[in-house]
């Protein structure tokens, strides 16, 4: 959170000092950046409190007012962080956290002739959905709205020949099963070359059995219960289905209870059909679908890869062989906006990686950089003229 109140400041002043470059004799040319004519409304996920400051954050720092509607499951942390921006001394009335049902703020919000930009974390689906209000409503505004949204992933981990196996191994396990799987960012799918599965299998299912999990108030629980029931019964309910298939077999996890929590013990699930459900559908939860892939088929599994969910959103390649790594990031240009090589595919840090997606992942305006505050100012060219002219003729022509 502090960091991304610390890196907008830096990143809005070299935004207001991006000016023309020239000026002629006698004038001076400038321009202004100014907040959006209307509110912004900030809609905010459960996961991560520091991703509700900044969504309203960011268009405040901007000069906008936000209207920031948190995630239900999210209130308590969320009006934290607001009374503390509060303390801080931002004045009444220009962050405005208002909990509420989704569905009737919503459509409030976007009747009113000042709404003015959409900045949304959250599912594809409820994005796609604001988005066609918006444009049902788009004769009521009085500009075309912003709309900036991070929404969905099923992000990959491609494991090439020549990959050191035990940090493929270790980052995978972490990346696809901390917090719960319950980032848009975490591994979900993971490809492993045929003459390497064995090996990455063993080490995989062992590290991810050994993997304690608890109340998060013991800080040695690696993993704790998943959010709520109706992410519990979404996230069981693709183990199911992949129990029940005849292209899937569990091969680690596949346990869990509600009976004091919502756990899910992490899933690792072997997929024959690269092209299955689990392969294709975001679950956001602690399950892992694994293809391997035979050495030879390298370049049409990234095709496969691309082709296999609508979603752009991270993705890793493990490769020692340099050229291997260079060749997968140069195929896979569109299948993330965080790319990463050698590493997990999720834990983007601000200042350091600016994070988004495209495709159905959501806008790529990415927080943690200048773009993202570009979205919610105006600008306005101003030319100023110290010199009074003489007469209407062009001197060219004189």
């Amino acid at each position: 959170t502090a960091d991304f109140l610390r890196f907008n400041v830096k990143y809005s002043a070299e935004i207001y000092a991006q000016q023309p470059p020239f000026n002629a004799p006698g004038i001076w040319n400038r321009v202004e950046y100014r907040p959006l004519e209307g509110f912004v409304y900030a809609v905010s996920p459960f996961n991560f409190t520091a991703i509700g400051v900044n969504l309203a954050a960011a268009p405040a720092l901007m000069g906008n007012t936000v209207l920031w509607k948190p995630s239900n499951s999210a209130v308590l942390s969320n009006y934290v962080a607001y009374d503390i921006m509060r303390e801080a001394g931002v004045p009444d009335g220009v962050i405005q956290f208002v909990p509420g049902d989704a569905t009737s703020m919503t459509k409030q919000v976007f009747e009113h002739p000042e709404f003015a930009s959409l900045h949304f974390t959250g599912s594809t689906h409820v994005f796609k959905s604001m988005w066609r209000q918006i444009a049902e409503n788009i004769d009521r505004y009085k500009s075309y709205p912003r709309i900036v949204g991070e929404t969905g992933g099923k992000n990959y981990h491609l494991i090439h020949s020549s990959a050191n196996i035990d940090n493929a191994v270790n980052s995978t396990i972490r990346g696809a099963f901390e917090f719960q799987g319950q980032k848009c960012s975490a591994c979900s799918r993971l490809y492993v070359p045929k003459s390497k599965w064995s090996e990455f299998r063993g080490k995989l299912v062992a590290g991810t059995e050994s993997i304690k999990m608890g109340p998060i108030t013991d800080p040695t629980n690696f993993m704790g219960p998943v959010i709520n029931q109706a992410a519990y019964d979404k996230i069981t309910g693709y183990i199911e289905a992949a129990r029940n298939s005849s292209d899937c077999e569990i091969i680690a996890g596949g346990k869990y209870s509600d009976s004091d929590g919502y756990y899910i013990r992490p899933t690792i699930v072997l997929a024959s059909d690269p092209y299955c459900k689990l392969m294709e559908e975001e679950i956001f939860g602690p399950v892992l679908t694994v293809y391997v892939y035979d050495d030879a088929e390298f370049d049409s599994t990234l095709d496969t890869i691309s082709r296999t969910t609508p979603y752009g959103l991270t993705g890793a390649v493990f490769a020692e062989d340099r050229m291997a790594a260079v060749h997968a990031s140069t195929r896979l240009l569109h299948t993330a906006g965080n790319f990463y090589i050698n590493d997990k595919c999720t834990g983007a840090v601000v200042g350091q990686q600016p994070f988004g997606g495209s495709r159905a992942s959501g806008t790529n305006d990415k927080p943690g950089s200048p773009s993202l505050l570009l979205r919610f100012v105006s600008p306005r060219s101003i030319k100023e003229n110290m010199i009074p002219i003489s007469g209407y003729t062009y001197p060219s022509n004189n």
